[in-house]
């Protein structure tokens, strides 16, 4: 199968299962609404970054890239800038952008990052990608 192939089907499954984080209801549900959704975020950008640049030497640059500006989101959410605070406004908005800073949030970008990094090595190696 092809790996662009791959991708696609991860994000199929991932998407979804991200936006569900937003309105679950059940054991967790503060854990899975607030924080879980934030490792599925991370891996969901890794996969769609890899859409672009299925290479090798990129598998370790996507996650550290993906990490980096998701973090310097979550600090722009500190301040509340008009601009930001319009597109926030959105359901779409509020689920890419966050609404509100907590650093408890990091360390779970971390992990996205971690799973994003062995889901980009997983499907490069199985599917030979170029350097």
């Amino acid at each position: 199968m092809p790996l662009r192939l791959k991708i696609l089907i991860c994000l199929l499954v991932i998407t979804p299962l991200g936006f569900y984080t937003k309105c679950y209801t059940g054991p967790l549900e503060t854990w899975v609404n607030d924080s879980f959704g934030g490792v599925l975020y991370v891996i969901f950008w890794c996969l769609v970054i890899f859409l672009f640049f299925p290479r090798r030497n990129a598998v370790l640059t996507i996650p550290a890239a993906v990490l980096s500006v998701t973090c310097v989101l979550e600090f722009l959410q500190w301040g509340h800038p008009p601009i930001l605070e319009s597109i926030r406004e959105t359901f779409l908005g509020a689920t890419l952008l966050g609404t509100t800073f907590v650093w408890l949030d990091l360390p779970h970008y971390l992990i996205g990052a971690a799973a994003g990094w062995r889901l980009l090595h997983v499907l490069c190696k199985r599917s030979f990608c170029d350097r």
